[in-house]
């Protein structure tokens, strides 16, 4: 474990110019640049607004609030695994000729992707107080699944980086699972109204995600004490902490046992 770790601060500021590298090719010969980060999410969240709480009359005066969050989570984790996904064949070129820790292509692509996230929750903040959202103390809490959403972004790109090194076609296979993985997230509709199937949502990791953040800024609830529409947070953030943690080592390994036969295939 020593020796890996040295290794890491040998390469953390090559790891530190990839993000950068990656956050500027993102927004290249755009003209509003990082300000689309805050703009994209505000505009999708009316659009969905308008569609579900106006059209179809499914929300209130938070329910604003209550599809930004759920948005951006979700956002933060596809746009993370599909850039990591291809980080490795789309850094085919310097693997090639450069001995680079394979590892840090696909963890750069995912910290500059979290650290758009981290930025664009500046407009959640934003909308909360515009709709006179009443903060208390417990949405400190929101760090927790923040981080549970950071190692599983992380775990889930070293293993479909690895697997798509193989299997190219996983990259329109997972276009597909995310869309199912978006659905069941609860992003733009209540639990409540789906009966008994909302049981089936807790054991949804990026779910469990979702509504910690909301019950702490929605409900001004704790984590640790309150329940969501019958459910307990304590138990969705164990299992969605369990869950990334367990994927993030499964993913360590595979890639790890993997990394050599890389350049074979790329």
């Amino acid at each position: 474990m020593k020796e890996y770790w040295a290794g890491f601060m040998r390469y953390r500021y090559l790891l530190k110019e990839l993000v950068i590298k990656g956050i500027k090719l993102k927004y290249r010969r755009s003209y509003l640049g990082l300000i689309w980060t805050l703009l994209e999410p505000l505009l999708t969240t009316m659009v969905l607004t308008f569609v579900f709480g106006n059209l179809l009359g499914r929300g209130n005066e938070f329910y604003p609030v209550y599809i930004l969050s759920g948005r951006l989570v979700y956002s933060c984790f596809s746009s993370c695994t599909k850039i990591a996904m291809r980080s490795i064949r789309a850094n085919q070129a310097m693997i090639k000729k450069v001995y680079v820790p394979k590892y840090l292509y696909p963890l750069s692509s995912v910290l500059y992707n979290y650290v758009l996230f981290l930025l664009s929750l500046i407009i959640l903040a934003a909308t909360s107080i515009v709709l006179g959202v009443h903060f208390t103390w417990h949405v400190v809490e929101a760090i927790l699944p923040l981080i549970v959403l950071f190692i599983m972004s992380i775990a889930a790109g070293l293993i479909l980086s690895t697997v798509c090194v193989f299997f190219r076609d996983l990259e329109y296979l997972w276009d597909v699972l995310l869309m199912l993985i978006m659905y069941c997230s609860a992003i733009f509709y209540y639990i409540d109204r789906i009966g008994v199937a909302k049981q089936l949502l807790r054991y949804n990791p990026l779910y469990c995600i979702i509504s910690n953040i909301r019950c702490v800024l929605l409900e001004q609830g704790s984590i640790f004490t309150s329940y969501s529409y019958g459910i307990s947070n304590l138990k969705m953030f164990i299992f969605s902490s369990v869950f990334s943690v367990a994927a993030l080592i499964f993913g360590i390994v595979i890639f790890k046992k993997n990394q050599d036969k890389f350049i074979l295939h790329i």
